[in-house]
């Protein structure tokens, strides 16, 4: 049972990453440029630049922005 509760841990998302991914669809169906976004201070004070890679890589951000604009963005 140990074993399974670090692995949990381990790859659960906290909710704030879950906030901080819905801020950056909400803002890009607002017509912002993902860029523009990640350099928010509300996303930068919320995130480290290893959770912002991370941002990029989960599947609802992917779906809403579009592969080709987080591809560019992680460029």
């Amino acid at each position: 049972m140990a074993l399974r509760d670090i692995f949990k841990n381990l790859f659960a998302r906290s909710s704030g990453e879950d906030r901080v991914a819905q801020y950056v669809i909400r803002e890009h169906e607002r017509g912002r440029d993902l860029t523009e976004i990640l350099d928010d201070p509300y996303i930068k004070n919320r995130t480290t630049p290893q959770e912002r890679a991370r941002l990029l890589d989960r599947p609802e951000v992917v779906r809403a922005l579009g592969k080709d604009t987080v591809e560019a963005a992680k460029n």
